[in-house]
């Protein structure tokens, strides 16, 4: 069994401030650290080897029960980071803020706990945390009992009866939004969009659900941000991306107009630059794109968006974003030169990309070597695609890959391998329930394609290609392919002996 990795990658995740941090709260602790020898052996590796680390100190009593040395030191660095990050979020310092009530009020110092209540009680509101905020009446409720214990009877229990209903109200409503947006968000992550009927029927159900239909239904602006995020899911899974552009516009004035509340939703904010960043992309406003994807990497400078997550968010988005300008623009040229840094930096945050993220990313890149002519490289990484074989995950992507993938080998010439590959692609499609024909459509002109016909034949093939593709187009569901491939641009290229760049340019819908 090999050794876990989590204390190295939780070392190797630490920022400058943080070690000197830790290693400051070490140095304040009595005795011997064993700890802090694995850490700095650990900190100087750039790949973690165990059997070096208990080699280096073999004359060491603790290597002989390593495993608990490591989680012993797991655990330090844990409670060190959450010292070094207690006053970074309102989550942080209202924990602490619980942590004091509850220790004045076991020392029976009520006047200062109630002093503590009260100031922790306005930060809840004033962020719309509504988790303490209940819990807050609840401290407020038990020191009501001591007062009264004490005889003074000035303070309102009705009136904080009535405070806690409408806090609960708040509660219901906000875990009523999560439960829609976590059905909707499983339709988008699974499918990309909705593919027949019974995921459009799905959909629909939760547009028309009364929090979602209804006029002034959220009942603060958390979850008013929320529900206009799931508007916006509903309008991209129908692929209405005129329609998500309003709502996603809307979750970010809500989030602009509530600074405290954008702080603690960093996240929901990045996400919501995304969608707009695709809207944009699919009406050709490439010059918004760019300049949203500045404002983005102004960001981190911003609080609440300084964690390492939200910098992979931003460059994951953005780069994505890049790369599928230079697509629907035909530069290929011009992106593949972004390439190198890309992948470099894709690289250097590793496991921090999600497996979403790494199926576009690859995607992408193919369709930028494929643009280039360089097919074995669009080959490489279009397998990186096909090899994840996820069952549940963005299913949009794997389908339509498999159609680029029959196109590169094309490209090759690999056409004893095609014919393989075609039969392969076949039975996937057919197991695949979808409301449109566009990939069956092409897969029939690649198979006669592959049969290698002379060279009037197959550019007749293209030509009939072309003429097919124009035909199933009249029908707006079949355009979706066009969101992951532009074939309609290849088959043109070879009708009209071009390259696929020009074909693309000419074709190319962006706004002046």
């Amino acid at each position: 069994m090999k050794p876990s990795t989590e204390l190295f990658e939780l070392i190797k995740s630490l920022s400058k401030s943080e070690k000197r941090f830790f290693k400051l709260s070490s140095s304040l602790q009595s005795g011997e650290k064993n700890y802090l020898k694995i850490f700095d052996a650990i900190e100087k590796q750039s790949s973690y080897d165990e059997d070096a680390i208990k080699k280096q100190f073999k004359n060491e009593k603790f290597v002989k029960h390593f495993p608990s040395e490591k989680n012993h030191l797991y655990k330090i660095i844990l409670k060190s980071l959450r010292s070094y990050h207690a006053d970074n979020s309102i989550s942080g310092i209202l924990k602490q803020e619980l942590k004091n009530i509850e220790i004045l009020y076991k020392k029976a110092l009520y006047k200062e706990c109630n002093k503590f209540v009260s100031k922790a009680k306005k930060l809840a509101i004033q962020h719309e945390k509504i988790y303490y905020w209940f819990e807050l009446i609840n401290w407020e409720k038990t020191l009501l009992e001591e007062a009264y214990e004490s005889g003074n009877f000035d303070l309102d229990l009705d009136k904080l009866i009535e405070e806690e209903a409408e806090v609960i109200e708040k509660l219901r409503n906000l875990a009523e939004y999560h439960y829609l947006y976590s059905k909707i968000n499983h339709i988008f992550r699974s499918g990309g969009f909705a593919r027949n009927n019974e995921e459009k029927e799905a959909v629909a159900e939760i547009e028309n659900y009364h929090l979602i239909k209804g006029k002034n239904t959220a009942l603060t602006s958390r979850a008013a941000s929320i529900c206009y995020y799931i508007k916006g899911l509903c309008a991209s899974t129908n692929r209405d991306y005129e329609s998500a552009f309003t709502f996603f516009n809307r979750v970010k004035d809500i989030l602009d107009n509530n600074p405290l509340i954008k702080q603690d939703l960093a996240k929901r904010y990045v996400r919501t630059l995304r969608h707009l960043l695709l809207c944009y992309v699919d009406a050709g406003n490439f010059k918004a794109a760019e300049e949203l994807m500045i404002r983005m990497q102004k960001l981190p400078k911003e609080k609440g968006f300084k964690s390492v997550d939200i910098q992979v968010k931003i460059f994951t988005t953005t780069s994505i974003t890049h790369l599928m300008i230079g697509v629907r623009r035909g530069d290929f040229k011009g992106t593949e030169a972004m390439l190198e840094d890309i992948i470099k930096n894709m690289e250097a945050f590793g496991d921090k990309i999600n497996k979403e993220k790494e199926l576009i990313f690859a995607y992408n890149i193919a369709y930028v070597y494929f643009g280039c002519g360089e097919y074995n490289k669009a080959l490489f990484w279009i397998n990186r695609v096909l090899n994840e074989n996820e069952q549940n995950l963005r299913q949009d992507i794997f389908s339509f890959a498999r159609i680029f993938n029959l196109i590169i080998h094309y490209e090759l010439e690999n056409l004893d391998l095609l014919e393989y590959i075609i039969k392969s692609t076949n039975r996937y499609l057919s197991k695949s329930d979808k409301d449109f024909n566009i990939e069956k459509l092409m897969l029939k002109h690649i198979r006669r394609l592959a049969k290698n016909p002379g060279e009037e034949e197959t550019l007749k093939e293209f030509d009939s290609m072309l003429s097919s593709i124009n035909e199933s187009f009249k029908t707006e569901r079949e355009k979706v392919i066009l969101d992951y491939l532009d074939v309609k641009s290849w088959a043109e290229s070879k009708v009209k002996k071009e390259s696929f760049a020009q074909s693309i340019r000419k074709n190319s819908k962006e706004l002046a």
